[in-house]
């Protein structure tokens, strides 16, 4: 019988082979006292396997930039700078120095320590860097204890494999024979780890986060992987199998035709060009939004800077990243959001008390005029930036004309300062706000005055209308875009804005949704930002449906009384423009019959 394993989809693709189980863990360091005279041997024994670690590295980031190229490179770069990185290195030696502790066990102990403080955190950005802290503590150990490097040779099979494993570790996997293995399976990780965008790098189907299935599975055992899905069947039908290759091909004719789309306008039938823009977390990944046919960047998240650090990034550092991603699309708008600080992204140098409510507490524009040092740096450093683009500042959660108002008088402080020192920047940038709350929202008209556009993030909207957390697996079924009041709100804050002559744009998860960009196009959206993978299928979207009919199928929508109401129409009406099969992986669409 067949077990099914749903888990998060990594990197797409659909393949169907044996099961290779690669077992592996981090070496455990032996609990060993060293006497007072080979203390500090012991330090230097450290020290030199933390040099070692960072070679082998770098060895490993060249051949990676040779092999994928030097966007995939720096994926190393955070594990070389943790091996450097003071809280690390000096906890360890004071562990050595003051417990006469062996280099393995000291640094085993402050590794511990560094995974509990993150993984209280959450989030998935820190989760992500867990995964790098593993790599590092799997090489400097292992150097340590004079332990040889994890096998990953597959030369006891001669077939092609779906490689199995609990997790799997950048270094790992980037070192993976791509024409021996046919994709990759994880009990964990998620979507953004390095390891993950690795696996898309080397066109490796992969799903993670599937639980105990390492457990479950032996050497040989026939496994369906579909990695658009993020689903695993082991021990498959003959019919299960048949049905996956079809939806293989018939997966492959749909990514042809999208990769056709990724330079044509984004223009529904009817003539409504609806600009289409990316999200994006990394200034690498610019690059890759515009070869997706990307627009401009819609939502460019600036937390990379400051989430898992000890200091906040000086005003330079911050001004290159802006500076690349704005030079990057030359002709088009960038928006670069401050930082949304606080709920479940805290780093490590803003000392943040404890709060029942962390997600209805301190946190983004409030965390960002509370700290004004760490805001004035990144506005100067925005204004710099504007000197080379179309630089739109975007400020989260906001809720009423205050919090405008003061990052206003700020910015032009910052202005006069920039002035003074003679450095270029371009004073007709845009400052706007995201509509993220139902104050917001309802206050839309009274911010639009205040604002240059609008840019609505659905995801926080919809947690906070629903009091739902996004987060919360239970709940998850009650999480949903399609909600009347949500349908609602979204009409409302567009109306505002269309009034105020402001652009009103989507960034949130909704914009990648089949069904809700039809919904937006009938509302009236004429712009959305989405990941860059999720680009072409939303131009195709985009593309098969006239705005006349979305605003025609949309004003019947508004007498809906439940979620599930709004889908079925929206459903039914885009089933009559796209073959919603298509999106079934992902979004567990099928047409209404």
């Amino acid at each position: 019988m067949s077990v099914i394993r749903d888990g998060i989809s990594a990197s797409p693709g659909i393949v169907i082979g044996p099961a290779h189980l690669l077992q592996w863990e981090p070496p455990r360091a032996p609990h060993i006292t060293v006497p007072e005279h080979q203390i500090e041997f012991e330090v230097d024994r450290f020290n030199e396997a933390r040099e070692r670690a960072k070679a082998r590295i770098r060895d490993i980031q060249r051949e990676t930039a040779e092999r994928l190229g030097s966007v995939e490179a720096q994926i190393f770069e955070p594990q070389i700078l943790m091996l450097d990185d003071a809280d690390l290195v000096n906890g360890t030696i004071a562990y050595i120095r003051e417990n006469h502790l062996s280099a393995a066990r000291a640094f085993e102990l402050r590794i511990l320590e560094f995974e509990s403080e993150w993984s209280r955190s959450g989030h998935p950005m820190i989760m992500d860097r867990l995964n790098d802290l593993t790599d590092i503590q799997v090489r400097v150990v292992r150097k340590l204890l004079d332990l040889p490097d994890p096998v990953l040779s597959l030369n006891d099979t001669t077939e092609r494999v779906i490689l199995v494993a609990r997790d799997l570790t950048p270094t790992i996997t980037v070192q993976l024979d791509r024409e021996r293995i046919l994709g990759i399976a994880t009990d964990a990780g998620t979507r953004t780890s390095h390891s993950a965008i690795l696996a898309r790098s080397l066109k490796l189907p992969s799903v993670v986060s599937l639980s105990d299935l390492s457990g479950m599975v032996s050497n040989g055992d026939e496994i369906i992987l579909d990695g658009r899905a993020g689903r695993v069947i082991l021990h498959p039908s003959e019919r299960e199998k048949e049905i996956y290759r079809e939806r293989d091909f018939k997966t492959r004719e749909w990514e042809q035709e999208l990769i056709l789309l990724a330079h044509l306008e984004s223009v529904t039938p009817d003539g409504v060009p609806v600009l289409l823009r990316a999200n994006i977390d990394l200034p690498g990944e610019a690059e890759t939004a515009r070869l997706h046919g990307a627009q401009g960047i819609g939502l460019y998240r600036t937390e990379f800077l400051v989430v898992g650090r000890n200091t906040p990034p000086e005003e330079e550092e911050q001004y290159r990243a802006y500076r690349q991603v704005t030079q990057t699309f030359p002709g088009d708008a960038v928006y670069i959001r401050t930082f949304d600080l606080g709920g479940d992204k805290f780093p490590l140098f803003l000392h943040m008390p404890a709060e029942e409510n962390p997600f209805l507490g301190w946190r983004a524009i409030r965390v960002c005029l509370d700290t004004p040092d760490l805001f004035r740096t990144q506005l100067r450093a925005l204004l710099r930036a504007t000197a080379h683009g179309d630089v739109r500042i975007m400020l989260p959660l906001v809720n009423d004309i205050g919090e405008i108002q003061r990052t206003r008088r700020i910015i032009e402080e910052e202005e006069d300062r920039l002035r003074r020192e003679g450095i270029p920047f371009n004073d007709g940038y845009k400052l706007g706000v995201m509509i993220e709350t139902p104050a917001a929202a309802l206050s839309a008209a009274k911010l639009a005055r205040y604002s240059d556009f609008f840019s609505i993030g659905t995801n926080d909207l919809v947690q906070y209308t629903l009091a739902v957390d996004r987060g919360n697996a239970r709940l998850a079924p009650l999480y949903t875009p399609f909600h009347p009041s949500i349908v609602h709100m979204l009409q409302h804050t567009i109306a505002a804005g269309r009034a105020a002559g402001i652009e009103v744009a989507v960034c949130g998860e909704m914009a990648s949704h089949p069904l809700a960009v039809f919904l937006l196009i009938g509302l009236g959206v004429t712009a959305l930002s989405v990941a860059p993978s999720s680009l072409p299928e939303i131009k195709k979207v985009i593309r098969s449906v006239p705005a006349f009919d979305a605003r025609k199928a949309v004003s019947s929508i508004m007498d809906a009384a439940s979620p599930d109401e709004v889908m079925e129409q929206l459903t039914r009406e885009l089933g009559r423009y796209i073959d919603l099969s298509l999106f079934s992986g992902r979004w567990n669409l099928s047409p209404v019959v």
